[in-house]
């Protein structure tokens, strides 16, 4: 590596070398790793990492580095990994071009060696696929040799980059590379947009962060004796640096020249006049190239500032050889260009130039880029032409080549920085005359379905305010920013005329609509209705097609009913017509999907299969992942649990091929997991959301959160679930919808049970029969309201079987039995499936009131096992037993038993519950010909071996007692009863007082006091 500190000597840092090359080394073993170093600016980070780096190498990594690039206080997009790359092709030639085999078309956007672009559309999927053929490249050089990507200064970086670098972070699973990235502690203020992309990586266990501290006393004498060429400075001198650097190994750095020269009394207490002590000792005309350097950006290529300067070469390079000379520029290893020694240098140059200057300066980079744009590197031209101009303060000038950066970031999937661009655009709008508006500034460009146009008859090529606004909303709704999105909208909907233009105002509005579902905000149905008002009526068009479909799809997610239909037909119709194929393929996902939920789930099956073959070949595959998920969600509400998980895990092939796991992974990924715990395969479940990234899962928290606590459950881990639990209600709460409502209503009332508190399960089950009443009235519930309600009332009649003797619960027992029963006599078994669990629930109410019978159950075994379904169908074949046992048909029940704890769906509850019951029952040791069972019987609590005393107090602390007042009415001490509640939790074999309370109330253990 080049060594370009004036300090000859690597001083310290032996902690943070130590953690350096113990992530190599996992790196090496295949386990990629992150490490973030922060510190203040001069505090050393640039040198850790050379000298890291020159370690990595000689050891047989291959390292590369690319730094973020500041223009106008800006970053440019993607800058240190076009960098990066664009050194790996030169120092690996042929082995990068074979890497990138495939996927050039979308590379080129980072490294334009790679050829020409593809023909593909620069949308937000666009950009995901740039992000996932990253990704690919990365792990295919990888494979055989170790990659460290080194990126400094994040501080100045573009969004873009920081979101491929997340994505890199998150997705190289198995690959051999190190990330290494610096940034500047002192810059983040409190509103830096780096500091949420540092606590979001903060949570991945293979992201360490470094923070690099000043240097103490001791290591500014050792940098100290290898700048002045001693063995040991002198204290008086080492004291003094060290008090005024205060540690910063660039401030020692500089006052050591300082020193060297003779200056040792000149430097005032200001950090300007500190950092250009050595600018002002340099020749007058090093000065002023080094002035206009400053302006070019944290990066400035020769032949550009030779053409800024146009002074010829000569007096150029020999004004450079000074600067570099004096440690103030050094060259890039690229030999291209240059880089101020520390940023902090470059600031204190800028700030010392007068308005004047720093206006003409930029215009004059402005100016040569206009003519010479090849004298910029890579993809950069457009963006730093925009911004010298719009630090020249030429606002028109500043507007149209504004104007053209966002559309060039648009290309590139850089929507952060097209958003930052049409601002400043947004910005200057005003400034600039109207007449030089109309002449010199681009048509509109791509915006999704928005009319370009307003006026009537031909389409004009002007642009107009709200012509922007639509860019910036897009924009900012595809780099998700969807509260800046919203902000924008609004602005754009008071400029609209309703009445003159009613297409613009409800494109803006169901802008605003999806935004706000994506926001889990209220408001959405609002503007949706708003913009369906404005468009009835009036020619088929693609903003009325996207309106209806939509609208349709926001009521296909909450309770859809027949009236419904229409619209979804109508809107495929629509986009038909308007020749809008995308519109059209969302719409028929969502007919399909309708008509599956509302009583023809063949019809509806058939549509999801048309859509998912059209969309294939026509390479939209947001609507192929759509359908996808959709088609899986229909086979398993049918039963369908295999063809469930095949369908999901293909839209997961198809959403991480093509860079989409962030938009709708997480809810492919739930699917798969749904079906994968029907078909009883928990540890492939447990696996899949283990590796998944949370911070992919979007506004799908609650379903993967749910799935969790399902998981913790059958495990027999109640905290966990708990934990997941209360997360998955939080994130459900601002936005309802029945698919995840009612299951997360069902896994309440079980966690309640296994808790010992029979009343929250009923208060839970209440709720669910509540909001069902306050329908209105004549609204039936679709198919997929029924999948997640039958197991709720299911779920709800075992609570209350399970709590009778319990007088508390007792108490109410007889109007929830009948509210529960009215409920599903209202419902319609439209699939094998209802009729499953209608039966479950039949059995499930008759034993909540003492008469169930083998043969219910026996019916309900039978429809559960013909589906496959094998979490109901444990509890089904306990239930059997139980009732088997009562009637003393003990091998009957002892093989149902057995069947239980087989069965690979059954959790860690049931399969205690089997395995008490056969204690309690005898059956282990049963024989092929048993004893007939007496006629009564025996007490379940004597089983156990629970004595008299012990008994009470199980009453008691199945009530919620605490210890002290079980103490008070049993007239006992608190330490007694303490005993008695530990004996009782060893001799049921439970580990805390609620599951105690809980299988008490299962087993019936509890005397009539309770």
């Amino acid at each position: 590596m080049e060594q370009t500190s004036v300090s000859p000597v690597f001083v310290g840092r032996g902690t943070e070398v130590g953690a350096l090359e113990a992530a190599l080394r996992r790196a090496d073993a295949g386990q990629p790793q992150a490490v973030l170093i922060g510190g203040e600016a001069g505090v050393g980070k640039t040198r850790l990492i050379e000298e890291f780096l020159g370690t990595a190498c000689r050891g047989g990594a291959v390292t590369t580095m690319g730094g973020c690039l500041e223009v106008g206080a800006e970053g440019l997009p993607f800058a240190p990994l076009a960098t990066a790359l664009r050194r790996l092709h030169r120092g690996l030639g042929a082995e990068l071009e074979r890497a990138a085999e495939g996927m050039e078309g979308h590379l080129t956007r980072l490294l334009p060696e790679f050829g020409a672009d593809d023909a593909e559309p620069n949308d937000e999927f666009g950009r995901a696929r740039l992000f996932e053929h990253t990704a690919r490249l990365f792990e295919r050089l990888s494979d055989g040799q170790t990659i460290v990507l080194a990126v400094e200064d994040l501080h100045w970086s573009d969004r873009s980059t920081r979101e491929l670098l997340a994505y890199l972070i998150r997705t190289l699973h198995r690959a051999r590379v190190l990330i290494v990235a610096t940034y500047r502690t002192d810059d983040l203020h409190r509103r830096h947009p780096l500091r949420p992309f540092l606590a979001e990586l903060d949570r991945l266990r293979t992201v360490q962060r470094l923070e690099l501290a000043r240097f103490g006393r001791a290591e500014v004498a050792a940098q100290l004796a290898g700048i002045l060429g001693t063995e040991a400075p002198g204290r008086s001198l080492v004291d003094r640096i060290h008090e005024r650097s205060e540690g910063n190994p660039f401030f020692v750095e500089e006052l050591a020249t300082a020193h060297q020269e003779g200056c040792h009394t000149g430097l005032t207490e200001s950090l300007r006049d500190l950092l250009l002590v050595r600018v002002e000792a340099l020749p007058d005309e090093t000065q002023r190239v080094l002035r206009i350097a400053a302006e070019g950006g944290s990066y400035v290529e020769h032949g550009l500032l030779e053409a800024v300067l146009d002074e010829g070469e000569e007096s150029l390079t020999e004004a450079l050889r000074t600067a570099v000379g004096a440690n103030v520029l050094r060259p890039d290893t690229d030999g291209e260009g240059y880089r101020f020694r520390h940023a902090l240098v470059r600031e204190a140059v800028s700030d010392d130039l007068l308005p004047g200057e720093r206006y003409r300066i930029n215009r004059r980079y402005a100016t040569v880029l206009e003519q010479q744009g090849e004298l910029v590197c890579g993809n950069g031209l457009d963006a730093r032409l925009a911004n010298y101009w719009y630090h020249a303060h030429e606002p028109a000038k500043a507007l149209p080549t504004a104007l053209e950066a966002a559309r060039a970031a648009r290309r590139r999937n850089a929507f952060a920085e097209q958003l930052r661009m049409l601002e400043r655009a947004l910005e200057l709008w005003d400034e600039v005359p109207e007449e030089i508006r109309d002449t010199s500034v681009r048509p509109h460009d791509w915006a999704g379905t928005f009319p370009a146009c307003g006026c009537d008859g031909a389409h004009c090529a002007g642009l107009y305010l709200v012509d922007v606004l639509a860019e910036a909303v897009t924009a900012a709704r595809r780099s998700g920013d969807r509260d800046r999105g919203l902000s924008l909208a609004k602005r754009a909907l008071k400029l609209v005329d309703e009445e003159a233009e009613p297409e613009r105002a409800a494109w803006f509005m169901i802008q605003r609509a999806q935004m706000f579902g994506h926001l889990r905000r209220g408001g959405a149905q609002e503007e949706i209705d708003r913009a369906q008002q404005l468009v009835a009526g009036l020619r088929p068009s693609p903003v009325q097609a996207e309106v209806l479909a939509l609208a349709v799809g926001h009521v296909m997610l909450l309770d859809p009913s027949a009236g419904d239909m229409a619209m979804a037909e109508r809107a495929v119709e629509l986009a038909r017509e308007v020749d809008a194929p995308m519109v059209e393929l969302h719409a028929l996902t969502t007919l399909g999907t309708l008509r599956a939920n509302l009583g023809d789930p063949e019809a509806g099956l058939a549509l999801l299969h048309e859509a998912v073959e059209r969309a294939r070949p026509a390479g939209v595959v947001d609507v192929l992942c759509r359908a996808l998920n959709n088609l899986s969600s229909m086979e398993l509400s049918l039963g369908r649990a295999e063809e469930a998980a095949a369908l999901a895990r293909e839209g997961l092939a198809v959403a991480q091929g093509n860079g989409l796991l962030a938009n709708t992974g997480a809810i492919l990924a739930g699917n798969l997991v749904e079906a994968l715990l029907v078909l009883g395969r928990r540890q492939e479940a447990e696996e899949l959301l283990a590796e998944w990234d949370d911070s992919r899962a979007g506004t799908f928290h609650a379903f993967l959160d749910r799935l969790r606590s399902e998981l913790a459950l059958d495990r027999g881990d109640l905290a966990a679930a708990e934990e997941h639990f209360q997360r998955a209600r939080q994130a459900g709460k601002v936005v309802q919808q029945p698919q995840h409502d009612l299951p997360v209503a069902r896994l309440a009332i079980r966690l309640a049970m296994r808790a010992g508190r029979p009343l929250d399960a009923r208060a839970e089950l209440l709720a669910v029969l509540d909001g069902l009443a306050d329908r209105p009235a004549g609204d039936g519930l679709s198919d997929g309201c029924v999948n997640g309600l039958l197991p709720v009332l299911v779920e709800g009649a075992a609570a209350e079987a399970d709590s009778r003797g319990v007088p508390s619960a007792d108490l109410g027992r007889p109007v929830v039995l009948r509210r529960i029963a009215e409920v599903a006599a209202g419902l319609r078994p439209g699939t094998e499936l209802h009729r499953a669990w209608s039966e479950l629930l039949a059995a499930e109410l008759a034993r909540a009131e003492g008469v169930d019978s083998p043969g219910q159950w026996a019916a309900a075994v039978g429809s559960l096992r013909a589906l496959g379904l094998g979490c109901p169908l444990g509890q089904a074949l306990y239930r059997q037993a139980e009732a088997l046992l009562a009637e003393g048909r003990r091998e009957e029940a002892a093989g149902l038993l057995r069947e239980v704890d087989e069965l690979v769906t059954s959790g860690r509850y049931l399969r205690q519950d089997a395995a008490l019951l056969t204690a309690r029952a005898g059956l282990a040791a049963a024989r092929p010909a048993p004893a007939p069972r007496a006629a009564e019987p025996a007490d379940p609590a004597e089983e156990f071996g629970l004595t008299p005393r012990e008994r009470d107090v199980l009453d008691r602390l199945a009530l919620g007692r605490t210890n002290r007042q079980i103490a008070e009415e049993l007239y006992i001490s608190p330490k007694t009863a303490s005993v008695h509640v530990s004996n009782i939790l060893a001799k049921l074999s439970v580990g805390s007082r609620g599951e105690a309370a809980a299988l008490a109330h299962r087993l019936q253990l509890l005397g009539q006091g309770a």
